[in-house]
């Protein structure tokens, strides 16, 4: 039996799928229009749960896998063409924070007869590493700066606030909210200059079937961009996309990339 992916922005669910399949897994891949970058089986308009729904059960699925970026923006400016099945999503959420919307939606899932499965176990070789995972060892004031933010960082990915903050010189220079971890990373350049050092971490308890915190290439053009000298990722909890490739690249740029945990 297929497992059923549904797939927002970004590489992760390209990632997901290629590992799925050398396992001998099938997976049928949904996309949201304007919003997924992998190639899909099946596309959908923004806020229609219910032809979601519909789509899935039409092949038989009844193990999902939800992946990507769906940016917390999209329910202010697509409200008008949510389905009454996305509307119900919203009431029964118990606020606005990603993690309640995405486990409302799942809620309503799992009542039709879905099961989100944990999609770790096919991911586990692009998780974060403790200590330097490239060649370049970060400086004794940057590493202070990332314990210094690594608590920070934890709090506020606990209040599903975000899971990025920006540290300078042991001051908190700049935290991630809606607008994403890179605009998060260039506001940071623009207050602070360069050496400033980004911290992403996941919450306590993080469910990996949810919004598990992912860097890529867009991240180190951030980084770059905005003159960041260290990327402090938590070990076993944050996806690297491209892993080899990224951890070359932070070397080239000249950004320690850390495992803390």
């Amino acid at each position: 039996m297929s497992i059923g992916l549904i797939a927002g922005a970004g590489k992760l669910p390209i990632v997901f799928r290629e590992e799925a399949l050398k396992k001998g897994e099938r997976v049928f891949t949904v996309g949201v229009k304007g919003i997924t970058d992998a190639d899909v089986d099946e596309e959908i308009p923004i806020g229609k749960v219910g032809s979601l729904i519909k789509t899935l059960k039409k092949r038989g699925i009844k193990r999902l896998v939800i992946l990507g970026k769906f940016e917390q923006r999209l329910l202010y400016t697509h409200f008008l063409s949510f389905d009454l099945k996305a509307v119900r999503v919203l009431r029964r959420a118990k606020d606005r924070r990603p993690a309640s919307l995405i486990r409302a939606f799942m809620s309503l899932l799992e009542e039709e007869g879905f099961e989100f499965i944990d999609p770790k176990p096919f991911l586990s070789g692009i998780l974060a590493e403790e200590g330097t995972m490239g060649r370049r060892k970060p400086s004794r004031e940057a590493m202070d700066d990332g314990v210094f933010g690594f608590l920070i960082a934890k709090e506020i990915a606990d209040m599903d606030v975000g899971q990025t903050v920006v540290v300078k010189n042991r001051a908190v220079v700049a935290v991630e909210a809606m607008e994403g971890t890179q605009e998060t990373i260039r506001r940071a350049g623009r207050i602070a200059g360069k050496g400033i050092r980004v911290i992403k971490v996941a919450r306590r308890d993080q469910d990996f079937r949810i919004d598990v915190p992912t860097v890529g290439t867009e991240t180190l053009e951030a980084l770059k961009e905005a003159g960041a000298d260290a990327l402090f990722l938590e070990a076993g909890k944050v996806y690297i996309l491209e892993k080899e490739k990224f951890l070359r690249t932070a070397d080239r740029i000249g950004v320690s990339v850390v495992g803390l945990c």
